[in-house]
């Protein structure tokens, strides 16, 4: 019978045997691509696996392939929109790094998952003191929303970056840099991610099509750039949800498989709002609602983007300037719990009220 590491009979005659270095189960990333290429999720599939495919992000990409071609780096922190390469970039620099060696070498951990000092204290800390495998004399520890950390939690990483930086280097990721503390900024090289670029995405989008034999519309994929946001994994998400529900994708398939309202949809609910047909303006915001299943976020971050190019004749610029400022005020409603639908209709009143003669 086989037996624990205390000597006593494991179950069902298996031996327990810990890690030799993290306290309890360990989630590594096994492989860039799972075993069936044809049903695998498209976003792991065409991952870049070496810092020199990645498209984009042009002043980040050339010095993390110097930093992998010297084998020597600081501390790093990736922040930036969701969507735009900072797993990637890490994933790829492992790879670039420590070759065939790089997932003895690479930890990827949540912070959003495990936010408290506990994994910092345990996880994070005997991983960080181990000694590293192969040639290179340091690992690679990425913490993936380290902005969700808390404060705490990121002072214990503060101190354990400076004492055990000979053998791992801290790869943190975030979405919001000002949530990183300073002392952790201070002893990191900053990189800051970008939206990619509609000719970027459309690049992208095109290739992978290309590689499934998928048929896309060109307004289809101008509407997949609409609705993505300049987020690379949620246009490749939303190529491969079209994808499955029809060959070719049409515009009308993406409106069908999207959350995101489109343009046009958009320019209607305001167009009457601002000729001061409040009612038909929100009939048509609760069309929205209903029809796409639209939450008052994907609502608001349309309104926001289309309200710069209103007409100067129907709405002045100062009016623009107060009206941008009332969205950040709804946004602030919508993050503590406000009613979605009351705010939006508040929107809408107030676009009527100031342009138009409101009925």
């Amino acid at each position: 019978m086989a037996r624990l590491t205390d000597g006593r009979p494991g179950p069902l005659g298996v031996a327990r045997r810990r890690h030799a270095f993290l306290p309890g189960p360990v989630r590594r990333r096994e492989s860039s691509l799972p075993a069936d290429p044809s049903t695998a999720v498209w976003v792991e599939k065409y991952r870049p696996r070496s810092l020199a495919e990645m498209v984009g992000q042009e002043g980040i990409v050339p010095l993390l392939r110097a930093y992998a071609e010297k084998r020597s780096l600081p501390h790093l922190l990736f922040a930036g929109p969701p969507g735009t390469g900072k797993t990637t970039a890490a994933l790829a620099l492992a790879h670039d790094l420590f070759g065939e060696e790089w997932r003895q070498n690479f930890l990827e951990l949540n912070a959003s998952d495990e936010r408290g000092i506990d994994t910092v204290r345990t996880t994070i800390k005997e991983y960080a003191r181990s000694a590293p495998i192969g040639g290179i004399g340091f690992k690679l520890l990425f913490l993936d929303e380290a902005d969700n950390l808390t404060a705490e939690a990121q002072g214990s990483l503060r101190r354990m970056m400076e004492r055990y930086s000979s053998a791992c280097r801290f790869v943190l990721s975030c979405n919001y840099s000002s949530r990183i503390i300073d002392p952790i900024q201070s002893r990191c090289a900053v990189f800051r991610f970008r939206a990619f670029t509609p000719a970027q995405l459309r690049t992208q989008l095109e290739r992978v099509a290309a590689a499934e034999g998928v048929q896309v519309e060109p307004e289809a994929f101008e509407a997949m750039l609409v609705a993505s946001g300049g987020d690379l994994r949620r246009a490749t998400n939303l190529l491969q949800l079209t994808a499955t529900y029809a060959n070719p994708v049409s515009v009308d398939t993406v409106k069908r498989c999207t959350t995101t309202p489109m343009r046009s949809e958009v320019e209607e609910m305001l167009g009457r709002a601002i000729r001061g047909d409040f009612l038909g303006a929100r009939e048509r915001l609760y069309r929205l609602i209903a029809e796409t299943g639209a939450s008052g976020e994907d609502i608001l971050r349309a309104v926001h983007a289309y309200v710069p190019d209103l007409p100067d004749a129907v709405v002045p610029p100062e009016r623009k300037v107060e009206l941008i400022d009332f969205l950040g005020e709804v946004d602030f409603r919508l993050a503590m719990g406000a009613s979605e639908r009351l705010q939006m209709e508040t929107i809408l009143a107030r676009l009527a009220r100031r342009t138009g003669t409101a009925r």
